[in-house]
């Protein structure tokens, strides 16, 4: 089924110049764009809302993110408005009542759909993505996420991920004015064998947490704005999002030590910020995404606490 608005959406992103963007470098009909530096590679899927789908690196060369269903992966993920029971629509009875929340990936049952998708150039993939309503299965949200995934310029094991967040609706709906609410920056799935969760001190120091599986999750608030995620052979991946003002959710999904992306066991983690996202509200921010060994994480997330400590989100039209 086609929501009244999508048409709209649609023609928003292809005419508005306010979401111009360069022609499509890929080839023609590429559904997984992927970067590939020798040390990491990440990679979008255009099916899966282009949102990230696979990170991997020379050391571990498994795909780490969860693809399972469309709240998995690593993507953008928002929240606004009131809490609204659905169901004679066909809103999931799992997800009610539940507010207005576009997911990247998708709604339950339903992949997004994504307008652009592109190499801007050896380093830099682009895309946008009409993204769908968690709760209700096909449902667009009025909205429009943008993404710039690349290579930190000086660290080959770092991926840096800007993302743009702006906000469609009307300003009568049902779901009201801007309402102080938890935003996922990121929300981060990775296969269950990622284990062993810490939070990163500083100084090379780690602090073990622990949960038992969910939802709901664990709380935890990591002193640098980084929480790692490591499998029983050391290898891991760190998650640094400076924006982040709230403790982070974070634990298993499940039982095992399944590595396989697409089972239903899963890890997750994702930082919070909090803010009144309004109908018209556009938000923007960035993270990383770091592989490597606790040494070798602790290094990088030294270097980039020095650089970015003090980066905050920004919030236009609250």
């Amino acid at each position: 089924m086609l929501f009244p608005h999508f048409r709209l959406l649609l023609a928003l992103a292809s005419a508005a110049p306010f979401f111009a963007a360069t022609p499509n470098l890929a080839p023609q009909g590429e559904d997984l764009l992927l970067l590939d530096n020798g040390t990491v590679r990440v990679g979008l899927d255009r099916a899966k809302g282009a949102a990230i789908t696979h990170l991997s690196s020379a050391a571990y060369p498994r795909n780490m993110v969860n693809s399972a269903d469309p709240g998995r992966l690593i993507q953008q993920s928002y929240y606004a408005g009131l809490r609204l029971d659905r169901r004679a629509e066909g809103q999931s009875k799992a997800w009610s009542p539940w507010s207005w929340n576009p997911i990247q990936g998708g709604g339950v049952g339903s992949w997004a759909h994504v307008t652009e998708f592109q190499r801007l150039d050896a380093r830099t993939l682009y895309a946008e993505t009409i993204p769908n309503l968690w709760d209700m299965p096909r449902e667009p949200a009025a909205a429009l996420m943008r993404q710039w995934t690349a290579f930190d310029p000086d660290m080959p094991d770092v991926v840096v991920v800007r993302c743009e967040f702006t906000s469609l609706r009307s300003d009568d709906d049902r779901w009201g004015p801007a309402k102080l609410s938890p935003q996922e920056i990121p929300a981060c799935y990775f296969t269950r064998n990622l284990s062993s969760v810490k939070s990163y001190l500083g100084d090379g120091q780690w602090r073990d947490e622990s949960q038992p599986p969910g939802p709901p999750w664990g709380k935890a608030r990591p002193p640098c704005a980084a929480m790692a995620m490591f499998a029983p052979g050391g290898a891991g991946v760190a998650v640094f999002s400076p924006c982040a003002t709230q403790p982070w959710n974070f634990g298993p999904h499940a039982g095992g030590a399944n590595d396989d992306p697409s089972a239903g066991p899963c890890m997750h983690v994702a930082p919070i910020d909090r803010v009144s996202m309004g109908p018209k509200s556009t938000y923007r921010y960035r993270y990383w995404l770091i592989l490597g060994t606790a040494p070798q994480l602790a290094a990088r997330l030294d270097a980039l606490w020095k650089k970015y400590s003090t980066e905050r989100a920004a919030l236009t039209n609250p």
